[in-house]
């Protein structure tokens, strides 16, 4: 009985370390839907962009086979590839998740399960904010 008891311990102990790493994978997957939420300038260019100033809302979609579609005003307007790869950064010279879609490559800055922020990496350094 004794051990039957901690059996059942262990095997509870690992299905919960299990589900934690589990959800925290996923949490950070850049496939899924995202909605522009604003852009911030660089120090060469600073400015504020946001759906109420520019006149129109943008999504991306992140697909698991390595497609990215954006959409205006949920009009599709690109729909192409995008790859994720580690390489440098422009300003600090160290090791990030870049991401490169539509011509241009990105910092990934942040990315949660509700949360995408973007940095060119090139001297501009504009900032983009991205919500699920």
């Amino acid at each position: 009985m004794k051990k039957l008891f901690l059996f059942s311990i262990v095997c509870c102990l690992f299905s919960t370390a299990y589900s934690i790493e589990s959800t925290t994978m996923n949490s950070g997957s850049i496939v899924n839907t995202w909605i522009w939420e604003k852009s911030i300038g660089g120090n060469s260019n600073p400015y504020t962009a946001t759906p109420q100033t520019i006149g129109f809302n943008k999504k991306v979609v992140f697909t698991n086979n390595g497609r990215v579609i954006t959409y205006k005003n949920n009009v599709e307007i690109r729909n192409s590839i995008y790859t994720i790869e580690k390489g440098i950064g422009f300003f600090d010279q160290l090791e990030h998740d870049l991401i490169t879609f539509e011509g241009k490559t990105y910092v990934i800055e942040n990315i949660d399960n509700q949360n995408l922020t973007i940095v060119s990496n090139n001297e501009d350094a504009s900032r983009t904010i991205y919500k699920r």
